[in-house]
Parts: C-alpha cells; structure tokens; sequence
C-alpha cells in the first residue's frame, strides 16, 4: 500500500513541502512478511527479574509474539560492531531497524547502501543521531522515533544530577563505603541549590520539564534554543530567554545540555567555550556525549574550570574503558541509562509497538516523531 500523501500542518512546519525523492523506497510499497532486526543491550541474568523490563535484547520490547503471530520475522541481537558483528549479517535484507540511543546501532552510509530492502529506521526511544540522517534521507528511507516517551525520566534523572553535583553527594557516599568520616572534605565546596544561576541549553521537551522542576527551588533559570517559548510558558516557567549562548555561559552557576547531536552541534563544547563558563561551573549533559570536545571536558575538570561534570552518555557508547571521562576528577558519570527506567522502557515499547502497527497497515506516523520523511529531514537536525 503506498504511504499517504496528505500533509497535515505540523509536518509542514516541520519538514517543509514533500519532495519526491528518486531513490525514495516507499515505505508500504510492498505486502507480506517483513524481516526485522531489534539492537538492544544484553540484559544477562537482569532479564528475569523485572517482568516489565522490555528493553533488554532477551524481552525485546515484548513484541516478538505479536509480530510473530503476524508472520513477521524478529531478530533480536546485542552485537552491532565491526564486519562480523551479528548484526552485519542482517543488514542485506532487513526491511526495519529498531535500535535505541543506550545501545546504538550506527547505521552509516555504507550500511544504508548494502540494506538494499530497508525502508524504515526506528528509535525505541529518543535520538536518531546514531543514523547518518543525509545518508537515509538521500536513499529515501523513513526514520523515526518515539518522541516523547522518555522525556520525564531523563529531565528527572538531570535534576538529580544537578543536585548531587551541587551538594557534592558522591564523596561522602564514597566515604560511607570506605569507611572514612570526614565533613570537612565534603562541605567545603557543597552549597544550596536556591539562588543559583541554572542554564539549559536547549529547551524542547526535556529542557522545558527541567526549568518547571527546578522552579520550586527559587533558581534564576536562564535557556537558550533556536526557538523563544511563547510569553505565557516562559512567564509559568519563569525562565529567561538568551538568544547569545556565549552571553549566556559566564551568568550560569550550573549547565544542563538538553541540545539534540547535529552536524552543527558535534563539539559545540570545545575549548575556548569552556573557557566562556565561569569558572567552577557546574555542568550536566544527559543530551549527547558528542556534544563535547572529550578532551577538553576531562583537562577542565581536572584544572578546576568545571567544579563538577555529570551526564549518562558518551562517545561512543558502550565507553571503552580508556575513555577519558571515567577518571578525571569531580565527575559523577554513569552508562546511559536516565531515558530507559522501566516506566520509560514501558512506553517507548508501547509506541513501537503502535508504530510497527501503523507501519504494517500503510498508515502514517503521529508527525512529531518524524525524523526523516519523504527526503527532508525534521528541523533540529538540518
């Protein structure tokens, strides 16, 4: 069944005008079975202790009974590395992609070229920065995501961060663990959240639930995006709008990215950025470790420049174990896991799930969660 052709408004605003790519492959062109291929990570002897903990390669969303009751076939793998990787052996004749931003598959030009049969690349999730978007967009795949299904848990998990880093939480537990009792080294750099300076930089929806988090704390909340939030929203949030972000950094006492990962944005955070941050700014990245100059992170942290760093994502992901970020000094990092709680897990499967349904029947997507369509790419990624 060919994809439908009328174009509501919020496609427009988003996408512009359809253009009709010649290599465009129809996304509902053809009936019958479809291979799909599932990326997730490895949850070993997790697996079973959560009934609702979908997002692991052995529960795989908790769809492959439905899909194959459909005819459909499911292949469920955690190895997407490297020329021999299981994945690999897929990417010929997949026709659909599942991958998520905690354990991505990056799905590059050349893996675009020889997945002669792929028509759709799916995030369980939020992010598709781990596809080449102009590659697809070019060979006139669809991409798309969850949009939405995990913004509470990671604006939560960031205003965690923000607090650990602010009372200096991590020492002292640290010592709890050791065995130490000393107040002294924990308290001479922990201060109070109220009355300081936080930033966002980027406020869709994570940046926005951000700043109504941490109104309640009387902070001067500051945010700076492409787009002004209308004057009711920003008036309820009571959050200030900078248009300058270099004007913006040397106000904040603390950082928080909430930037999607684009060509314009890789490395945004590099030296001579940093050196715009007031010094012994404190900085929380749950966005994309791709945001920043690695490097650069890891001697700031270590001279003093950012008082502390924490964020749950890196480049690339999996971390190897000489990554950088995992030794330098005043950091709390963890793997990625702020978007894929269980209760974020449970609806980015359940829209999979919806998805796959509207994809199978040649219906369209809800437009926000559009990443790629028809050869444009959405907005915040052009």
């Amino acid at each position: 069944m060919a994809m439908k052709k009328a174009a509501i408004f919020g496609a427009q605003t988003l996408f512009g005008s359809p253009v009709s790519s010649p290599f465009a492959r129809h996304l509902h062109a053809s009936s019958g079975s479809k291979k799909i291929v599932g990326v997730f990570y490895k949850a070993n002897e997790y697996a079973a202790m959560n009934p609702n903990f979908v997002g692991c390669a052995e529960n795989a969303l908790g769809i492959r009974d439905w899909l194959e009751s459909k005819g459909h076939e499911y292949i469920v793998t955690d190895d997407k590395e490297g020329p021999n990787c299981e994945l690999e052996k897929h990417i010929p004749d997949l026709h659909v992609l599942i991958s998520t931003p905690f354990h991505p598959a990056y799905v590059t030009a050349e893996r675009i070229k020889k997945a002669k049969n792929l028509q759709l690349l799916l995030t369980a999730g939020i992010g598709s920065d781990h596809i080449d978007l102009k590659a697809a967009a070019a060979a006139g795949l669809t991409v798309a995501e969850i949009t939405g299904s995990n913004t509470v848990s990671v604006a939560e998990d960031e205003l965690m961060r923000v607090l650990i880093l602010v009372r200096n939480f991590l020492p002292g537990h640290h010592q709890v663990i050791n065995g130490e009792w000393n107040v002294a080294a924990i308290c001479h750099r922990a201060y109070d959240l109220e009355g300081k300076t936080v930033g966002t930089v980027g406020a869709g929806r994570i940046g926005k639930l951000l700043l109504q988090r941490l109104k309640p704390f009387n902070c001067n909340l500051l945010y700076h995006d492409r787009l002004k939030m209308d004057p009711d929203t920003e008036s309820q949030i009571g959050a200030k709008f900078e248009e300058d972000l270099d004007a913006m950094l040397p106000k904040c006492d603390i950082i928080v990215m909430n930037m999607p990962l684009t060509e314009k944005t890789k490395g945004m955070f590099n030296k001579e950025r940093i050196a715009k941050c007031k010094k012994g700014v404190l900085i929380v990245n749950n966005a994309r470790g791709a945001l920043m100059d690695t490097q650069a992170i890891a001697d700031a942290c270590t001279s003093g420049h950012i008082a502390g760093y924490s964020g749950d994502v890196w480049y690339p992901q999996p971390a190897p174990k000489d990554h950088p970020w995992r030794y330098m000094p005043n950091q709390a990092m963890t793997p990625h896991t702020s978007g894929t709680t269980i209760d974020g897990q449970l609806r980015y499967a359940a829209g999979t799930k919806d998805m796959l349904d509207r994809y199978f029947k040649g219906e369209d997507f809800p437009a926000q969660n559009y990443i790629v369509k028809e050869g444009q790419l959405a907005s915040q990624y052009r």
